[in-house]
Parts: C-alpha cells; structure tokens; sequence
C-alpha cells in the first residue's frame, strides 16, 4: 500500500521538474504562433509547390483543398445548441435511417504463471440500423489460441521480453480489421444512402508496426490494406477515431515549412487545441505523409490513401483524430460521415456511441480471465494433463 507521506515527499522532491514544464509549455506557445504565421503565407497549392521543391518525400502531412476553406486552420461547424437535449434531437435526426457499425476486440494473454500456454481472443461488433422497427446486432467471435500457435523461438526470447503477448496482439488486431472488412463487404451491392458508418477504433497509421520484425509486421499491414481495399471496392464510408492522439504528423509539416530556431515538442491535438473554439470545429483534411520507419522502407504505400482531421467534441478534451480513406474526401462524402461522427459522440457524451458498445462487447473482465482459466483446467484435465500453477501466483491469490 502508499505511504501518503512519503508520496507527498517524492513529489516535492520533483517539483523543480513541474514548474519547468509548465515554462517550456509557455514557450513552445511562443514557437507556435511563430510556426503558424509562417504556415498561414501559403495556400493549398503554394505549400503543395513547396514541398514538391524540398524533395521531402514524407513531410508528415500534404495539403488538401481544404486548407483554402479553412480560417486560421479552423472550418466552423456553425451549430450551436442551449442544452444537451437540443444537441440529441439534433444527433438524432442526424442518425435516422443511416446505419453505423463499430467493432473492437480483448484478447486474455498467455500467462506464465501456468505450464501450458493458452490464450485467447474476443472480437465484438454492433449494428446499429438506427431505422424504426429494425434491430439492431450485437455478437462476438471467441478464438482460443494453444500451445503451437504460442510457441515461442528460445533463441528470440531475449528479443521480445517487452512484449511477450506478440502472438494474442497480433491476432486480436488481425481479426478485427477482418471482421470490420467483411461487414463492409455484405453492403457492396445497396446503393449509397443504405451504407453504414464503419468505425475502426484505432489509427490506419500503424507506426508501431514498424519497430516490429518484418515477419511479425506483415500480418498488421496486411490486416489494414485489406480493410482500407473493402472500404473502396464496397464505397462503404469507414473512419478511424483516437480519441487521444499524439500524432504529430501535422507538426512536422510545420517544422519543415518554418524556418524559426526551437523544436515543437507537443502534438497536433494539443496544436489544433486552441485553433477550433466550439463544439463540433475541425482543422481541414490533410492527407498523411508520416515519416516513421515503415513509410521509409517502403513498407506503408497506404499512408498517402488515408487523410486526417481534428474535431473538436468535448469542451474540456483536445480534440479528437479522425482519419479516412482518401477515396470519401475527393467523393465528397467526409463531411457527411464527419456528421455522423459528430452525432455518434453527442449520444456518447464525448465518444461514439457505437464504438463505446463494441468496446463493451468485448471486453475481457478480470472475473472472465478467471472463468476462463477456471473452464480451461476443466478442459486439461479431461484430456489427462495438469495445470500447474507457479507458487509465487498461487501466494498472491492467497494474500489477496
């Protein structure tokens, strides 16, 4: 248990740290301002001319004709409402008769507290039709993974102790990007107007990939080309939502376009935080130039097919990344799906509802993993084997 006394010293302690913070706060505002006044010089065709000049095949972020649109990076959303009960009629009057899915998974990792590994991965969707009289649809998937789908190299364990669970991670991604392209794929043939909203509760711009092995990267970049490829092959509108990004992706666009001494430290939702003053505001779209070590081998040729934003949909949170296929900007269906996404987070109270359900579908609890195990020793022991579990775990549940 904490020490209140002793935590209150370790504080101070680090106070000098803090008040330092909060002056470098101060003075990467000052940069940025400097940042921006710079950046405002040029329009969308200017600054694409530009950076065709530098030869910087990945500055972070392109324009888009937006930018032209855009007042001080900002585009309105030009409503605003006395109460809360006045945004929901809105939300909902916006949601009627358009579909929205979301989908989101848990995984219970191998533990190594027992001898046999084992684990296992839930992938949860809702549909949600939003039309009078029609249901809608939740369900999971459940996929145990065994001992030779866990199977660790021994002359690799020193690699990977950061990250034991490889495996349940992996497949747990991999399976929800399928389940959300196969979805996608069953509303190919309805006309526009009948297609869903689809959620991907994540970011496409999986830089995270990129410190992984080749071989143990792959199955990730794969898993989103196929889902960005059945969101164009289908024309069924799909978005990305972080609800706390630390992209910089913007940031680094700016950097190259300023000559201005000092490095910008913070991210763009914390830059776009101050540039989009109401409820529902966004930056315009720009498509995704990120240089990380995937899109500098090569390995990312889906980056310049995804575009971004910012929305602002709580008051007291930066606002949120949202991303897309290219393909919705230049059909001119962003706008639309950005609504929905807007509504989707009025009934959310910050975040989209749908994804919120998904999230709850799927979810692994701590007295699930407990369950689990328990029907799991059940099951070893009907084929004659034994579970055995390490003395230190077994003390700490006795403890506890």
């Amino acid at each position: 248990m904490l020490d209140r006394q002793k935590v209150i010293a370790a504080f101070e302690r680090k106070r000098p740290q803090f008040e330092n913070y909060g002056g470098d706060l101060r003075r990467q505002r000052e940069l940025i301002r400097a940042r921006l006044a710079a950046f405002a010089r040029y329009d969308a065709a200017g600054l694409a001319a530009f950076l065709d000049a530098t030869g910087v095949a990945h500055p972070g972020a392109r324009p888009t004709a937006e930018l032209d649109q855009a007042h001080d990076l900002c585009l309105a959303f030009g409503r605003q409402w006395l109460s809360h009960e006045e945004a929901r009629a809105w939300a909902r009057v916006t949601l009627t008769d358009r579909p929205v899915i979301a989908v989101d998974g848990s995984q219970i990792a191998p533990n190594k507290d027992f001898n046999i590994p084992v684990g296992a991965v839930q992938v949860g969707w809702f549909i949600n039709p939003h039309q009078p009289g029609v249901p809608y649809v939740k369900d999971v998937e459940f996929e145990v993974l065994g001992p030779a789908e866990l199977a660790e190299n021994p002359e690799d364990e020193a690699d990977d102790r950061a990250m034991p669970n490889w495996r349940v991670n992996q497949e747990r991604f991999v399976r929800e990007c399928d389940r959300l392209a196969a979805l996608m794929t069953g509303y190919a043939v309805l006309p526009d107007t009948a297609k869903p909203l689809c959620f991907f509760d994540g970011s496409f711009v999986i830089s995270f990939a990129g410190q992984l092995r080749p071989e143990r990267a792959a199955p990730y970049l794969a898993a989103i080309m196929r889902l960005l490829e059945a969101s164009a092959a289908a024309r069924v509108p799909l978005v990305a939502f972080v609800d706390r990004s630390y992209s910089r992706d913007f940031v680094s666009l700016l950097e190259l376009v300023s000559s201005e001494s000092g490095a910008l430290t913070v991210s763009d939702a914390a830059l776009f935080d101050p540039l989009l003053p109401h409820w529902g505001d966004r930056a315009p779209f720009f498509v995704c130039a990120r240089a990380d070590k995937l899109s500098q081998e090569g390995r990312a040729p889906f980056y310049d097919e995804v575009v971004f934003t910012y929305v602002r949909l709580t008051r007291d949170r930066p606002p949120a990344r949202v991303e897309m296929p290219r393909w919705m900007l230049a059909e001119g269906r962003a706008e639309d799906a950005l609504n929905l996404v807007r509504a989707e987070c009025v009934v959310g109270a910050g975040y989209p509802y749908a994804v919120e359900t998904a999230d709850a579908l799927a979810v692994i609890s701590q007295a699930d993993r407990e369950r689990f195990y328990g029907l799991f020793e059940q099951f070893i022991g009907q084929s004659g084997l034994q579970l055995v579990q390490a003395r230190k775990a077994a003390s700490k549940i006795v403890r506890r």
